[in-house]
C-alpha cells in the first residue's frame, strides 16, 4: 500500500514519483472544469442569447442533471468492465462534447451538448473515485481523499481564472476549447494505467448484484447521500447565481466573477488538504462538518450587502473553507462503508446525490429568484445551511 502525506513538499513529491497518481488527478480535476470554466461566462452568456436569470441557472445545471442521472450506472459499469477503459472512453468524449460548444450560439443546442458533456463527467467522476480509494485505505485513504479534494479545488481556482480570462479577452464562445484537453489525457491514461492497479480476480458469486443495494440501503449511506445532495443545493447557490447577480449589481464581467470563484475554491483546497482530517479527528466527525455549513451558512447571508471586490473575495474565501470541511469527511465516511470491489459504485453514489442536489439548485431557487429576486435565494441557501449544521451538531453530542 502507498502512502501519502498531507505535507505539500512530500505530497507533491509522492504525485511527481508516481505517473499513474498523476494522470489520475489531471483527469479527475475536469470534473472541476466542467463548471469552472463555464460559470464565469454564464452572465456574458445569458446577456447575449437574451436569457431570465431562471433559465441561465437551468443552462449552467444541464451537465449537473446529466451527472446526477449517470453516475451510479457508470459506476456500476466501471465495477465491471474495468475502471480505467470506462475512463479513457468518457475522457475522449469529455473532448469532443465539450470542445463542440465553440461551434453553437443557440440555447438549445447548447443545452444539449452540455447534458452530454455531463455524461462524459460522470464516467470520468466513476472511474478515477474509484481508481483514487482502491490505492489507499484506512488512515491513508482519508489522507488521500483529503488531499484529492484540494487537489480539485485548487483545479477550481486555475480553471475559473483561464475561463474567464479567455472569455474576457477573446469571446466567451472560445472556453470551450478548453475542453479539448480531455484527448491528450486520454491519450496517457491508455498509455500509462493500461491496467486498472486495484482490479482482483474476485469472483461473482463472492460479490452478488445485490450486495451493491444492501450498501446503498443502510442508514448510514442514506444519510451521507442526503447530506451530500443538501450540500450541493446550498454550494451551487453561489457558482449559480453570484456570476448573474453581480453582473447586474456592479456590471462585473468574467474575468471579476472568474476571481470570486477562484477566491471561494482556494479556501476549499486550503481547509481540505491541510484542515479537514485534522478537525474531525478532534471534533469528529458531524461537528467538523458542521462547522462548515455554518461558516457556508455565514458568509452566503453576507453577499446581497457586499458591494467592494475585495469583501466580496473574502466571502468567498470563507465560504469555500467552509465546503472544504464537509467534502473529504462525507467521502471518507462514505469509502469506509463498501467494499473495495464496490467503492466505484458507492462512491458514485455519493457523486450522483451531490449533482441530483446541483440539480435540484436551479429548480428550487430558480422559483425563489422569479418570484423574490437573486437576494432572496441567498438568504434561502443560508438558512437551510444553518438548518444542517444545527442539526449535525446536535447528532455530534452523540458520538
Amino acid at each position: 500500500m502507498r502512502k501519502l502525506s498531507l505535507s505539500p513538499t512530500i505530497a507533491f513529491a509522492a504525485i511527481a514519483r508516481n505517473p499513474q497518481l498523476m494522470v489520475l488527478m489531471a483527469a479527475g480535476s475536469l470534473t472541476t472544469m466542467t463548471g469552472a470554466v463555464f460559470n464565469p461566462a454564464l452572465g456574458e452568456i445569458k446577456h447575449q442569447l437574451q436569457l431570465a436569470p431562471e433559465i441561465g441557472g437551468y443552462l449552467a445545471a444541464a451537465h449537473v442533471w446529466a451527472l446526477g442521472l449517470f453516475s451510479l450506472p457508470l459506476g456500476i459499469l466501471s465495477d465491471r468492465v474495468g475502471r480505467v477503459k470506462v475512463l479513457v472512453v468518457s475522457l475522449l468524449c469529455y473532448a469532443v462534447f465539450g470542445a463542440a460548444g465553440v461551434t453553437v450560439d443557440n440555447f438549445l443546442p447548447l443545452i444539449a451538448l452540455r447534458g452530454c458533456l455531463g455524461i462524459a463527467t460522470a464516467g470520468i467522476t466513476s472511474a478515477s473515485l474509484g481508481l483514487l480509494t482502491s490505492m489507499y485505505e484506512g488512515e491513508e485513504r482519508a489522507k488521500a481523499l483529503g488531499y484529492a479534494t484540494g487537489t480539485l479545488t485548487l483545479a477550481g481556482i486555475v480553471f475559473p481564472l483561464l475561463g474567464g480570462g479567455v472569455g474576457y479577452f477573446f469571446h466567451w464562445r472560445y472556453i470551450f476549447c478548453l475542453y479539448a484537453i480531455g484527448l491528450p489525457l486520454a491519450v496517457l491514461t491508455a498509455k500509462i494505467l493500461p491496467q486498472p492497479p486495484e482490479r482482483t480476480s474476485v469472483k461473482t458469486e463472492q460479490r452478488p448484484k445485490h450486495k451493491l443495494w444492501q450498501v446503498l440501503g443502510r442508514y448510514q449511506t442514506i444519510w451521507l447521500l442526503l447530506t451530500l445532495s443538501l450540500t450541493s443545493i446550498v454550494m451551487y447557490s453561489v457558482v449559480f447565481y453570484t456570476p448573474q447577480y453581480f453582473k447586474d449589481t456592479i456590471n462585473a464581467n468574467t474575468l471579476t466573477n472568474s476571481l470570486v470563484l477562484a477566491s471561494r475554491a482556494l479556501g476549499a483546497a486550503i481547509i481540505s488538504a491541510f484542515g479537514a482530517r485534522r478537525l474531525s479527528q478532534s471534533l469528529g466527525l458531524y461537528k467538523a462538518t458542521a462547522v462548515g455549513f455554518i461558516m457556508m451558512a455565514l458568509t452566503l447571508s453576507t453577499i446581497p450587502f457586499l458591494r467592494e471586490i475585495s469583501l466580496i473575495m473574502l466571502a468567498a474565501v470563507g465560504f469555500g473553507a467552509g465546503f472544504g470541511l464537509i467534502l473529504p469527511n462525507l467521502y471518507d465516511a462514505l469509502a469506509s462503508l463498501a467494499p473495495s470491489q464496490l467503492r466505484s459504485s458507492v462512491l458514485s453514489a455519493g457523486a450522483g446525490a451531490g449533482f441530483i442536489g446541483q440539480s435540484f439548485c436551479p429548480i428550487v431557487l430558480g422559483f425563489i429568484v422569479k418570484n423574490h429576486g437573486i437576494e432572496a435565494a441567498f438568504f434561502t441557501a443560508a438558512s437551510a445551511s444553518i438548518v444542517i449544521g444545527m442539526l449535525l451538531l446536535l447528532f455530534g453530542s452523540q458520538e
